[in-house]
């Protein structure tokens, strides 16, 4: 993937290249010597709120689903470090948010349809309640006629 590109999310949905900001620092984790000396991990920012890409709602859901990866700006910050090449955690922070806007821009679920117990249902809840009515009755205390 180009980093000059666009990248096309589904139907009216698209990142384009200048919405996205990445600088790189220094990675955790192992790589020995390497990793005290190269920048290899990749923080991709990128500025949802103000997306000319993104429809309203897409706009909305991405910065919802992004959680604390969105700042209040509705800036999106993912970082990626888990390759010891600055190119693959590059393409891994591109997928991940690519992933992320690409959930939000699925159509929403079909409303739910209300349904009722049939009649049967109804009829056997009624006589197992009764049924368990009765056994509690019959343990009180006895009569003694």
């Amino acid at each position: 993937m180009n980093a000059d590109e666009k990248i096309i999310i589904a139907n009216g949905v698209v990142i384009h290249p200048d919405d996205i900001e990445e600088s790189f620092i220094r990675s955790s984790g192992p790589g020995g010597q390497n990793v005290n000396k190269v920048a290899t991990a990749v923080q991709l920012r990128f500025d949802a709120a103000n997306a000319p890409g993104l429809p309203e709602r897409v706009r909305e859901r991405t910065i919802k689903f992004a959680g604390q990866k969105a700042t209040k700006d509705g800036v999106i910050v993912i970082e990626a470090g888990r390759f010891r090449t600055q190119e693959q955690n590059r393409a891994d922070a591109r997928a991940r948010l690519t992933a992320l806007v690409a959930k939000a821009a699925e159509p929403p679920p079909p409303p739910r349809k209300k349904t009722k117990p049939s009649k049967g249902a109804v009829e056997r809840r009624l006589k197992t309640k009764a049924g368990r009515s009765t056994v509690k009755k019959l343990r009180g205390r006895v009569d003694s006629d």
